[in-house]
């Protein structure tokens, strides 16, 4: 089995007591344009194995980083999301922080169910994302990619959306409707912005949502559904790492990359999940 960052873990630190239990999940199943997310974590696992110990001023590693093996997602859609909830419920109350790695971006509503059913208290999504993924369904499937925050919002669950700049009126109504927080690319891009403050009311358990489709294509190409004018890539890390100060990381993916043969999107990749581990 594939270990993240296996060429430079001590055995100690890629035991089961680590503090981030990675979760490999090749989930493809609703993919409408470009395809091959269900390569993206082996891609990543594989890549992580060229990155250094130390990234800006921290050393993740330290705490440790278990890879678990791949989740099964050969069955229909809500039992996929439920092997997953049970994966991540099981981390977090173990006091383990969840690291998924993806895969199709439908795997968050999985994902952020089994933390939010361990916690039993309110968390919010802070999304790095091209897309607003505020459909109610999209070709006729509720479990989409393109729907799966819709489908977090009517759990109660609250959102912030940083990077966005393809949705629908649908999703634009949904935003109203949800009291999605949010600040578009435009804004972000023009503005040269690389902090925003969250509303005094977000709640102070995080999970963190990053497609990899938030940042510009030209940064990252190797994904289904590119838009130009995107993030660039320290300005999507501060703006997490911003968002979680005074608050606590519960479980973050990265989901979204479709390898194309250049190595440097696959590391980008094992790179922005390093990077919020030590954000966490």
């Amino acid at each position: 089995m594939s270990i993240f960052l296996n060429s430079e873990l001590t055995a100690f630190e890629r035991t089961e007591n680590a503090r981030f239990r990675v979760i490999p999940v090749p989930l493809e199943r609703t993919v409408s344009y470009g395809s091959g997310t269900a390569k993206g974590p082996e891609a990543i696992i594989e890549a992580s194995n060229e990155l250094e110990r130390i990234i800006g001023h921290a050393e993740p590693c330290v705490e440790g980083i278990h890879t678990e093996a791949p989740l099964d997602c050969d069955a229909a859609l809500p039992e996929i999301m439920e092997r997953l909830a049970q994966r991540t419920e099981t981390a977090v109350r173990a006091g383990k922080v969840p690291v998924v790695l993806g895969g199709e971006h439908s795997l968050s509503y999985g994902s952020v169910m089994g933390v939010a059913r361990a916690l039993n208290q309110p968390i919010g999504i802070v999304q790095i994302d091209a897309h607003a993924d505020l459909r109610n369904a999209y070709q006729s499937e509720k479990h989409s990619h393109a729907s799966v925050m819709h489908l977090l919002a009517e759990e109660g669950i609250r959102l912030a959306q940083f990077g966005v700049r393809a949705f629908s009126t649908e999703e634009a109504q949904s935003r109203l409707k949800n009291h999605v927080f949010h600040v578009d690319a435009e804004e972000l891009v023009t503005g040269n912005i690389h902090a925003v403050d969250l509303p005094e009311d977000f709640p102070e358990l995080v999970y963190v949502s990053f497609d990899v489709d938030g940042l510009d294509p030209s940064q990252m190409p190797a994904t289904g559904t590119p838009v130009p004018g995107g993030l660039g890539y320290y300005q999507a890390l501060r703006l997490i790492e911003h968002a979680l100060k005074g608050r606590k990381c519960v479980g973050f993916d990265v989901v979204e990359l479709a390898p194309d043969g250049n190595a440097a999107w696959d590391f980008t990749a094992a790179q922005i999940v390093y990077r919020l581990m030590a954000a966490c």
